[in-house]
């Protein structure tokens, strides 16, 4: 189905995320329904077109417009699901409850899994909204930068070889270029499990350690990565692309990551509390390696990195320890795992 600069699409999440992607949407669409939680902040979106918690260098376009009542978007064209992962089942069932039409897409941007069942996004949304034609967009996509129109790559995930096409050309801008694939699983297992390597990079920083750590973290982190993301059902080659070690590589480095900052304050000392109060914001990669540590256990994949951040965060080990446990596990060649 193509798309018309007419149609209304509808982005659910109010976050830096849901407001990026709502800015980049705007330059196709002449309407860019943007649904959150939060009442004081859909009037500062509708009053001054701005969303200062989540963007506040930002002016967003007039042609946005935020509610939080979904009814609104029953009549979208295209809808873009950026809540956060935890959300995302309440949101599908929200959809649901509306009644949006079953040939509108809906476009999975969140990166994560859900707990105890190991569903992926895509897989949540398509088990409530079976008829609705599903796909999914991930990459090194940090909103401070997107919203800012610099340059970003992404790619979109569809089984829909036709489809795709159409929300590529949604998500172009000349600041914006996107690919496509129908490694649905694999590009969002890499979404995912980058969290939990950000989260590990920016505890190396924290402990202050040098380039030498965090760039063997990331290889390493790489190969685990792509380790349980084929065992989950993505493709090894998936993981070599921008959303395995592109966004690896992006949040594993960047301060805009908020795993990253999240790792640094455990690393120097804070307690898991404090580093959340201090950032105000979700880190996506605090539940997800929850979750990501339990499918790894259920897939019976080994995953040294991901344990020793999971007994960071769950077991309350000194972070310290567990890099010195990392560091002193059997010697092993590279390539075998």
């Amino acid at each position: 189905m193509a798309f018309d600069s007419s149609q209304t699409v509808a982005v659910l999440g109010a976050g830096s995320w849901g407001s990026a992607l709502a800015i980049l949407v705007s330059e196709h669409f002449q309407k860019v329904i943007l649904v959150g939680r939060d009442p004081e902040q859909i009037a500062e979106i509708n009053a001054f077109h701005t969303n200062r918690n989540y963007l506040p260098k930002i002016k967003l376009p007039t042609n946005i417009e935020a509610t939080t009542d979904y009814n609104e978007v029953a009549e979208a064209a295209l809808i873009l699901s950026v809540l956060p992962t935890s959300a995302t089942r309440e949101g599908a069932e929200a959809l649901k409850k509306v009644g949006i039409k079953a040939n509108v897409p809906v476009v999975s941007c969140a990166k994560g899994i859900e707990r105890n069942t190991g569903r992926r996004m895509s897989e949540i949304i398509a088990e409530l909204l079976p008829e609705n034609p599903i796909a999914v967009l991930s990459g090194p996509n940090h909103a401070e930068e997107v919203s800012a129109k610099m340059a970003t790559c992404a790619v979109v995930g569809c089984s829909d070889e036709e489809l795709a096409a159409d929300l590529q050309s949604v998500f172009t801008a000349n600041y914006f270029r996107t690919y496509t694939s129908d490694d649905i699983a694999g590009i969002e297992l890499g979404g995912a499990l980058k969290n939990v390597f950000a989260i590990a990079a920016g505890i190396v920083a924290g402990i202050g350690l040098g380039d030498n750590a965090i760039a063997a973290l990331v290889t390493r982190g790489l190969t685990e990565m792509t380790r349980l993301g084929v065992a989950l059902g993505g493709r090894q080659e998936t993981f070599s692309g921008l959303s395995g070690i592109g966004d690896l590589m992006a949040t594993c480095y960047s301060p805009h990551s908020r795993n990253n900052r999240v790792g640094k304050a455990l690393g120097s000392g804070e307690t898991l509390q404090e580093a959340t109060d201090r950032l105000g914001m979700v880190a996506e990669g605090v539940p997800n390696t929850l979750s990501i540590y339990e499918a790894a256990r259920k897939a019976g994949i080994e995953t040294p990195l991901i344990d020793a951040v999971y007994q960071v965060l769950y077991e309350d080990k000194p972070a310290q320890e567990a890099l010195v446990e990392l560091l002193t596990r059997e010697p092993k060649p590279e390539h075998v795992d």
